[in-house]
């Protein structure tokens, strides 16, 4: 899906979480290489989501992807975009925000 790109911070909700309802979390750490805009690492796929177990609470770690945006790559990595809906597994990443720089507007699929 069309969108900005997000960062550090940004809001996730992964469906079915690990123990069935949805999960939420936050994009916590960007690997190298990396693109910045606005000041910030953009986020691509293999970047590092801390989620919550909605059942629990007990926090885990998931890794975006393994695909997310085919237009805009960092050494072969998608760049995650605002309102992306990425297949991870268990389940499918839904990106929520915000975007790290609402004025750049990834168009590919």
């Amino acid at each position: 899906m069309p969108g900005p790109p997000v960062s550090i911070g940004c809001a996730v909700i992964i469906t079915p979480g690990a123990a069935g309802p949805p999960d939420s979390g936050t994009i916590i750490s960007i690997f190298p290489p990396l693109i910045t805009a606005n000041g910030l690492p953009l986020a691509t796929t293999g970047s590092l989501c801390t989620m919550i177990n909605s059942l629990t609470g007990v926090p885990y770690p998931l890794v975006i992807g393994p695909i997310a945006s085919t237009g805009v790559t960092v050494s072969g990595r998608g760049l995650v975009r605002l309102g992306d809906v990425i297949p991870t597994p268990p389940g499918v990443l839904t990106i929520l925000g915000p975007p790290a720089a609402p004025f750049i507007l990834d168009r590919s699929p």
